[in-house]
């Protein structure tokens, strides 16, 4: 039975504090694997303290956050190009308690993310978070999205194990045909009062070695779970070091991921164009305001009547 109950409080540290956030992605040395690690501590504390969560809920939403950043970030040739930035939007849609979960990354490193019901708190018998279970069964979308492209490509694939992790995977191997391993792991301190969030990508390039590819993988096995990781302070290049273990490594780069929400108030009110006209004549009528809360920051905006007279006119 699921617990609604018990929820985050709203101010959440980051373990060892939000400066230690980074993204780090290389190849190994002869250019055959490439590799992706990402330490979230501080913006998954800032993204579960802007609305309550339940640990569960605040699991499954790291997890989902962590994992669009490391399919966005490096996708784009040219980030400092407005027109090429990618943004990649990751929908798990189960039919467990929680919902859907939504996380928007895009290549610059900034993500945002929300879990339908964030008051969801599911545990095995261990007291750790039982993810597939609240997630349940169902399907995960993965739509990126360039400004130069004519349309967004979306991929779709089953979710098969509801650790998020696994899924992605299935999704990069299976729709964009890239041999892939991907890990997650969030954690949170004794009486949920502080929260970390680590994650790797590790793919194959083209021309990567049946050797490469037999010693990346007993790697990738030989690492311990990242929730049992981050228990220690963890750095993305401690992840990269071992996953790249005897492969040796190429330059690093390094950037700082964010949480980003691109909410405004004339966005807010855009949203109302889709309640029905006769809803938006009687807040005008009755010079009421209509509150729009935002799903990703929590940021609620207060509509007023003269700002939703404009929509009727353009219907």
């Amino acid at each position: 039975m699921s617990n609604q109950s018990e929820v985050l409080p709203h101010r959440i540290s980051a373990r060892g504090g939000a400066d230690g956030d980074e993204l780090v992605r290389t190849l190994s040395e002869s250019g055959g694997i490439a590799v992706k690690a990402v330490i979230a501590n501080g913006l998954l504390a800032e993204a579960v303290s802007l609305r309550p969560h339940a640990a569960t809920a605040g699991n499954a939403l790291g997890r989902t956050m962590i994992g669009a950043l490391l399919i966005a970030v490096g996708s784009a040739a040219d980030d400092a190009d407005d027109s090429n930035v990618e943004s990649v939007q990751v929908q798990i849609r189960g039919d467990g308690p929680l919902g859907t979960v939504t996380a928007i990354a895009d290549s610059r490193a900034r993500v945002r993310g929300t879990v339908q019901r964030t008051g969801i708190e599911l545990v095995h018998e261990d007291g750790t978070p039982n993810i597939a279970k609240a997630v349940g069964l169902g399907a995960i979308n993965v739509v990126r999205h360039r400004p130069r492209w004519r349309s967004p490509y979306t991929g779709t694939v089953p979710l098969v194990s509801g650790e998020i992790a696994g899924d992605l995977t299935l999704y990069l191997t299976e729709s964009e045909q890239t041999p892939s391993a991907m890990g997650l792991g969030v954690s949170f301190g004794p009486h949920m009062e502080d929260v970390a969030g680590a994650g790797f990508l590790v793919q194959a390039m083209p021309g990567a070695t049946d050797s490469e590819l037999a010693r990346v993988e007993e790697n990738v096995a030989a690492l311990p779970g990242l929730a049992t990781l981050l228990e220690a302070p963890l750095r993305a290049d401690h992840l990269i070091d071992r996953l790249l273990e005897g492969l040796g490594t190429r330059d690093r780069h390094r950037t700082k991921p964010v949480f980003f929400c691109p909410c405004t108030r004339e966005r807010a009110t855009r949203t109302l164009s889709l309640l029905d006209p006769a809803e938006l004549e009687e807040i005008v009528a009755t010079r009421e305001t209509q509150e729009v809360v935002c799903d990703f920051c929590g940021r609620a905006y207060q509509i007023r009547g003269e700002e939703i007279a404009p929509l009727i006119e353009d219907r």
